[in-house]
């Protein structure tokens, strides 16, 4: 492992050399997930979370503005985060590529305003939507936390560019 530290700035600061540095921030991946104009479920891969407030419960994530999904989060004013067991990569996956069903074989109930809520994930948060925020070339959701569904297990991790679990210390 190198110590070579690389100092960039300016124009050097590419998008491809943005997100190769972002990359070096561990996250954890979650599934969002809406109700389309349609009635119909919608969901997303993201590692774009983060908390913002205690009180009023507040968490926020992002969505690029050219997503086909971009639609139904903004109409349906609620989603849910739904962060994923340290054995879900192939759901992960499943959500992050292009599909007309991503819900197939997918076990999930209906949440606060309908929302899908996907049975066994780690962590659920089901939020009304709070704010949007332009951000570049993202949007930024805020939502207030109105349900949580938790258990006890270890995170599925994303790190450079590959899904990852967590070392345990003992």
């Amino acid at each position: 492992m190198s110590n070579t530290v690389q100092s960039l700035e300016g124009e050097q600061i590419t998008p491809l050399v943005l997100r190769d540095a972002l990359g070096s921030f561990p996250t954890g991946v979650a599934i969002v997930t809406t109700i389309g104009e349609d009635g119909r479920p919608v969901g997303l891969t993201i590692n774009s979370f983060s908390s913002v407030s205690l009180e009023p419960a507040l968490v926020l994530w992002s969505l690029v503005n050219t997503s086909p999904s971009i639609q139904a989060f903004r109409g349906h004013g609620a989603f849910a985060i739904n962060i994923l067991r340290h054995d879900q990569g192939d759901l992960c996956m499943q959500f992050a590529r292009p599909s007309d069903d991503k819900f197939a074989d997918v076990n999930w109930s209906e949440g606060y305003k309908g929302v899908p809520v996907l049975d066994d994930v780690l962590v659920a948060f089901e939020c009304e939507t709070y704010k949007l925020i332009e951000g570049g070339d993202h949007e930024v959701y805020m939502g207030e936390i109105k349900r949580i569904h938790k258990t006890e297990n270890h995170p599925l991790v994303f790190h450079r560019g590959k899904l990852s679990e967590l070392a345990i210390a003992s």
